[in-house]
């Protein structure tokens, strides 16, 4: 078994509040977690306007599927015009780490 993170680092469009925020923001969560089966959530700059820190988990029992998943969920979010990735970054956890 192992298990993929995959930190996203985005800047949003023309947004001046967190409501236009979250509404950029939402549905990103939600079509990562529909396409990939991933945990999504936002984890961070949550207090700034333009910038979003967004976090996927995945499990997969091979480590070449868990970064397919992981790229799918990068190329997702990279093709989406109202955002630009500024970074991302992927860990894969295997049970040999103990």
């Amino acid at each position: 078994m192992f298990v993929g993170a995959l930190t996203l680092d985005i800047l949003l469009g023309d947004v001046r509040s967190l409501k236009q925020k979250r509404s950029v923001v939402r549905p990103i969560v939600a079509e990562l977690q529909r396409a990939c089966s991933a945990s999504v959530a936002e984890t961070g700059d949550q207090d700034l306007y333009r910038r979003s820190e967004i976090g996927v988990a995945v499990v997969a029992a091979t480590a070449a599927h868990c970064s397919q998943l992981l790229d799918t969920c990068e190329r997702l979010v990279a093709e989406r015009p109202e955002v630009e990735l500024l970074s991302a970054r992927q860990r894969l956890f295997s049970p040999e780490e103990d």
